[in-house]
């Protein structure tokens, strides 16, 4: 791939003139997922969230018969992706012992992956991840990009799982929205996710199984989102697939004076459609067949 796009050095980012010269039609050639997901269209990962306390659907689907109709419904409205979390990481959240959490989730990932659906968990703790790899989940998303947990490098290393890796401010939910400051917020998301990206590399995942995700509401201002999301197309300078997860997110009510997650679904629409636009390979939304009509149409007018 580097003859495709040469890696920058994570630390220097290139100016977004230089970066949009190279990544002109780059983003179709990358193969992070299986299938060609996220090659000609922006595959849409569906939420299900098997907790009481999330931020929008929190108590929704938190049985594991809940969960899993929601999942099939998501399949059926147009995800190619379902990303199961059994614990909240919603601002100031409190943490989950993983073995509740893996009470909560192996069981929906395992019907939903019996049924030939394509499985994300979205945790930061090995063992959740050990559980679901075996419960026939093909993704590891983890907020901490693998520094949450010090065997979860290990984990992702033995299995040939892609591995989304987020940008958080801080290492605990609870405290990362507590006056979040960057001098460049752009520029110290790209050098962490990069340093991320080489450390693994050493550790023997290839480059080619990594995705990258600004993290959205995670240790950010609303300014702050706005510039990563203007700015999303420098995300493609590190060779890897890109995620953007910013359905119903707090800075949408910030910037439209809504007032709350449940007023937000014209905003997250939006954002995604910002992704199409940047090339980015996934969007993890709520709305699955809202934000498929959106897909359908925003390619159908630039074919």
């Amino acid at each position: 791939m580097a003859e495709i796009l040469p890696y920058p050095d994570a630390n220097h980012p290139p100016s977004a003139s230089s970066l949009a010269r190279r990544v002109n039609g780059f983003a179709q050639r990358i193969s992070f997922l299986p299938g060609g997901l996220g090659e000609r269209q922006t595959a849409i990962m569906g939420i299900i969230n098997v907790t009481p306390d999330s931020f929008f659907d929190g108590g929704a689907h938190d049985s594991a018969e809940a969960a899993i109709a929601h999942g099939l419904r998501l399949a059926e409205a147009g995800a190619e992706i379902l990303d199961i979390g059994g614990e909240s990481t919603r601002p100031g959240a409190a943490p989950l012992d993983p073995q509740e959490e893996i009470r909560r989730t192996i069981p929906v990932v395992r019907e939903l992956a019996n049924r030939g659906l394509l499985i994300s968990i979205d945790t930061r703790h090995a063992a959740v991840m050990a559980a679901a790899l075996d419960a026939g989940a093909a993704i590891l998303n983890d907020i901490t990009a693998l520094t949450g947990d010090p065997a979860a490098v290990q984990v992702a290393a033995r299995s040939s799982a892609p591995v989304i890796l987020m940008h958080m401010r801080g290492s605990d939910p609870r405290t990362m929205q507590d006056n979040p400051v960057y001098a460049d917020v752009v520029a110290e998301v790209y050098r962490y996710l990069g340093q991320r990206i080489t450390a693994l590399e050493a550790a023997g995942i290839p480059r080619t199984r990594l995705c990258v995700d600004p993290g959205i509401g995670f240790g950010k201002t609303a300014d702050h989102n706005v510039q990563l999301l203007r700015h999303l197309p420098l995300l493609h300078g590190l060779g890897c697939a890109v995620l953007l997860g910013a359905s119903r997110k707090r800075f949408i009510s910030a910037l439209s004076a809504n007032e709350g997650p449940q007023d937000r679904l014209a905003g997250s629409l939006t954002a995604a459609i910002s992704a199409f636009s940047a090339g980015v390979q996934i969007v993890r939304v709520h709305d699955v067949a809202e934000t498929a009509q959106a897909r359908a149409v925003w390619f159908a007018i630039h074919a």
